[in-house]
């Protein structure tokens, strides 16, 4: 899927790549006090592909810290693949995370995946809390 006009898509693929790209970004609307009470009911792992990207390992790991010091940097995993996790729920917005899932997935809404059907669907933070807490 391409963004804007084509003279600047590689720009725009590598924005990413670029430092203070993942340290600089919000939390989404409600996902601080949702995770936080998630965390009180279950055991919460982030699972990320940092490796993806050069600087996001750090980034991420000091973004976290920030805005969820609620998840210990032990609950971290950070995998290229995610189909190796085992667990209850995963909660992500790439389907390709979510189909081999042996446990219950849930689809968070993004422009990327606004057209991906089968799998159960999230669209905020709020809708996670209405279906797990």
């Amino acid at each position: 899927m391409a963004y804007g006009p084509e003279a600047h898509q590689e720009s725009v693929r590598n924005h990413a790549r670029r430092r203070g790209f993942f340290r600089d970004l919000r939390p989404i609307a409600d996902s601080q006090k949702v995770l936080n009470e998630l965390a009180e009911k279950y055991e919460v792992y982030i699972a990320s592909a940092a490796m993806q990207f050069p600087n996001s390992l750090e980034e991420k790991s000091d973004w976290l810290d920030e805005h969820f010091p609620f998840i210990p940097w032990q609950n971290r995993i950070l995998c290229g693949h995610k189909h190796i996790l085992k667990g209850d729920i995963l909660i992500d917005d790439r389907s390709y995370n979510l189909t081999q899932f042996d446990g219950r997935p849930l689809l968070f809404t993004s422009p990327h995946n606004i057209h991906t059907t089968g799998i159960e669907r999230v669209n905020s933070w709020e809708e996670v809390a209405e279906k797990l807490l």
